[in-house]
């Protein structure tokens, strides 16, 4: 019996962990100013590394492999701020009308990372320059339609 109540505190525990951050957020501002700061920072270390791949600035394996394991912790943070109720901000109405393909380009975005990382793992500049590029794409893709323009 102690058995099964510690696996369901467990359980409970794990599901709530694992629950939307948006949960978190006092307001809707908060969740706004969350994505945008974390859509900020992985904008500018996506940028550092445009240099390089357009072949404007030498390419340093560690420094990219260094880079892009930050981009892959920023690229688990916006997603929390597009809850239920955070409309607003630069997001168009769309995020929350169409879910699916809001998620579809999420998805883009992270199986582009993973090859991002791939490439920067294996020190492939090649390699490295045709996933930034992916990278690069699935980011326009989605900020032209998901995102208000300035």
């Amino acid at each position: 019996m102690k058995k099964r109540i510690a696996l369901f505190a467990t359980a409970a525990v794990v599901t709530l962990a694992c629950m939307p951050a948006g949960a978190q957020f006092k307001d809707a501002d908060a969740a706004i100013d969350y994505r945008e700061a974390a859509m900020t920072l992985l904008g500018s270390h996506f940028g550092r590394m445009a240099p390089v791949a357009k072949k404007e600035a030498p390419y340093d394996k560690d420094a990219i492999k260094a880079n892009v394991a930050i981009l892959n912790t920023l690229a688990t943070l916006p997603w929390a701020g597009f809850g239920e109720g955070t409309e607003g901000g630069d997001a168009k109405d769309e995020i929350w009308s169409d879910p699916e393909g809001f998620k579809q380009a999420e998805d883009k975005f992270h199986a582009g990372m993973k090859k991002l990382t791939a490439a920067a793992d294996a020190g492939d500049f090649d390699a490295f320059r045709v996933a930034f590029g992916e990278v690069g794409k699935s980011c326009k893709s989605c900020h032209d339609s998901y995102r208000e323009k300035d």
